[in-house]
């Protein structure tokens, strides 16, 4: 399946330590980066890809996604996070199919794969994440995958509520059926939706077994202060430290927004190393707040960047979340935090290395593995030439703009051409999927 790539005269934004920007070439043989430079002739049926004037860069890494609400897009829209998912997502979660949930993930990968995402960390719905896995590996996606997990809660489905040795033997199953699948491609993580909705023997069972498998905790916490109130009465405890309390934190756990956090519960993320994935627009359009990302990274805690799902953003878009992201902290702190590079970092080395995929994935350097996109800046909303190309990325570029996508050494796109989903088939199934699920679900939406 590996081909040889040689992607020419391209500037290449590498995201190493040192920052490093080259004019050259890239080459990609059996999956990996091979060399960057200057490259002369290789083997004849290698493909060429003219990348003239384009940005070649890491392909982005979102570290909080959900494929399963891609077809709740526009479903859900202005309600604050509780109402949100009593009255929307969770009736429509519970109605999702097999077919539905199928369909989700196409949409979703499509739209991630043509804005330049080549890594998710998503967590799905309680039922048919099997299917989601399935179109992971057709589509030559890269992504860590979790099982929801609910086993508590007040108005939630009968289908969302799960009894707990249910709930932790069904994430068993599916993490021993494709963890490191697809030649290491896909990975399970552990996926517990919240504090609210598990009981604490859930979140330290899980614990233990993902701390025993070596595999990710992807969690959300603090995202709401309905939440945070909901977390404290029932708990004593602050949100972070409650799930720290049962061993929730650590650098193998992904913990999304972290809007609402105490100087305590920073010095928690920053002792255990725990991950932050910061979703700007989502937080917005929920009315959720503002997470303290400048006291995170002042702090040194890991921060990340995902658009979460279509049902709250609208959109998949790394571009969208990194400039948000940075217009934020820059309205709150002034203009010189969380510069143009800094963003961009989070968007590929820090998403990659939050994820345990740094090794992996994240820089353009030899020996990683391939997840390369090709990006055209000679367009009207990024001229004249730049002379801070991460600025052009950050500030300017849009999803658009990205022409090709390589992912483990495989063209995935080119020429914004989809080559392992066709986009016209995934619009219609989505949009009949989408009317038979809201059918389903009693809510006259779509």
């Amino acid at each position: 399946m590996n081909e040889t790539i040689l992607i020419k005269a391209g500037h290449l934004v590498t995201m190493d330590a040192r920052n490093s920007i080259l004019n050259g070439d890239l080459l990609i043989k059996d999956g990996k980066i091979e060399k960057l430079g200057e490259i002369g002739k290789v083997q004849d049926n290698a493909t060429v890809i003219d990348a003239h004037g384009c940005v070649v860069l890491p392909g982005f890494v979102q570290t909080h996604i959900h494929l399963c609400q891609t077809l709740f897009r526009g479903a859900a829209d202005d309600l604050a996070l509780i109402d949100w998912l009593k009255q929307r997502v969770w009736p429509l979660e519970a109605a999702h199919n097999a077919a539905s949930v199928a369909a989700s993930a196409r949409l979703g990968i499509a739209e991630l794969i043509k804005g330049g995402t080549s890594c998710a960390l998503t967590m799905e719905t309680v039922n048919h994440t099997e299917e989601v896995f399935k179109v992971v590996e057709a589509a030559g996606f890269r992504a860590t995958v979790g099982k929801c997990m609910m086993d508590k809660g007040d108005d939630v489905p009968a289908e969302l509520n799960e009894h707990t040795a249910e709930s932790i033997a069904a994430s068993l199953a599916l993490l021993e059926r494709w963890n490191g699948g697809a030649d290491g491609r896909i990975r399970y993580c552990f996926a517990p939706r919240f504090a609210v909705s598990c009981t604490p023997e859930l979140l330290s069972t899980v614990a233990g077994h993902a701390r025993e498998r070596g595999v990710m905790i992807h969690t959300h916490a603090s995202e709401n202060q309905t939440e945070c109130g909901i977390v404290e009465q029932d708990t004593g405890l602050r949100n972070i430290a409650y799930l720290d309390s049962l061993g929730l934190t650590g650098p193998h756990v992904a913990l999304a927004h972290c809007v609402h956090v105490s100087g305590d519960e920073l010095e928690i993320l920053k002792r255990t190393g725990t991950n932050v994935a910061h979703c700007p627009s989502s937080n917005l359009k929920l009315g959720s707040g503002i997470a303290p990302i400048k006291e995170m990274l002042d702090a040194g805690i890991s921060v990340s960047l995902g658009a979460d799902g279509a049902a709250c953003n609208n959109r998949l878009d790394m571009f969208t979340e990194m400039r948000t992201a940075a217009l934020l902290q820059k309205a709150l702190h002034g203009p010189e935090v969380l510069p143009a590079n800094r963003a961009l970092r989070m968007a590929t080395i820090d998403g990659a290395r939050a994820m345990g995929l740094d090794r992996e994935i994240g820089s353009l350097e030899p020996g990683k593995r391939a997840d390369v996109i090709v990006l055209d800046i000679a367009n009207l909303h990024s001229t004249p030439k730049p002379a801070d190309l991460a600025s052009t990325i950050v500030y300017s570029a849009q999803p658009h703009d990205v022409q090709t996508a390589i992912i483990d050494g495989r063209l995935v796109m080119k020429n914004r051409e989809l080559l392992t989903l066709n986009e016209a088939q995934v619009i219609a199934d989505a949009n009949n999927q989408a009317a038979d699920l809201f059918r389903r679900a009693g809510l006259g939406v779509a």
